[in-house]
């Protein structure tokens, strides 16, 4: 058990953490820069990079891949409970797309991450509650309902979906053996 550990902490690196930066949004020394950096199995080691400012709540993040990699597409068909753990990297300059639902666009208050399938459909459905919230249009609310009723039914393995990452920088990445890169 105890190589484990070890093993673990080779793979993982502690943060390393920086206070008292200035923001570039309020301009107070608050802001917490963090680095740290991991081993994605399949994907290799990875730079986990965050911006936090405690006085204005900016945040920002992005994940690099160690290896300079090609511009990537990957397609996962989501059609059981069991895609939810299938692990997920996007970089800040990665599109995320799921047809017929909507997209996450790359630009300035973007964001990379590590996280599942699970973590991406959760992203989509509260974007989309709060775009049902904002909609002053009654079928507009439907339309959203509908959509956060289906993503709810992919995540529970009830209903499919497509979920396609674009990702020029080559930094992101689905990894299972189920997703197809072009």
């Amino acid at each position: 058990m105890a190589k484990k550990k070890n093993d673990k902490k080779e793979a993982e690196s502690a943060p390393t953490v920086i206070k008292g930066e200035t923001c570039p949004i309020c301009h107070n020394k608050t802001l917490t820069l963090s680095e740290s950096d991991m081993d994605v199995p399949f994907f290799g080691k990875t730079y986990i990079f965050s911006m936090d400012c405690s006085s204005c709540g900016y945040h920002k993040a992005d994940v690099e891949a160690e290896e300079k990699k090609p511009a990537c597409k990957y397609t996962l068909e989501i059609n059981s409970e069991k895609d939810m753990h299938i692990r997920v990297v996007k970089s800040s300059n990665a599109t995320v797309k799921i047809p017929h639902v909507g997209s996450i666009e790359p630009g300035e208050s973007s964001n990379g991450y590590v996280t599942n399938v699970e973590g991406i459909l959760q992203r989509f459905k509260k974007m989309t509650d709060v775009l049902r919230e904002e909609a002053e249009d009654k079928v507009e609310q439907k339309k959203a309902k509908n959509m956060i009723k289906k993503l709810t039914r992919v995540m529970w393995g009830q209903d499919k979906a497509k979920l396609i990452i674009d990702d020029p920088s080559g930094n992101s990445a689905i990894i299972s053996e189920k997703a197809k890169k072009t």
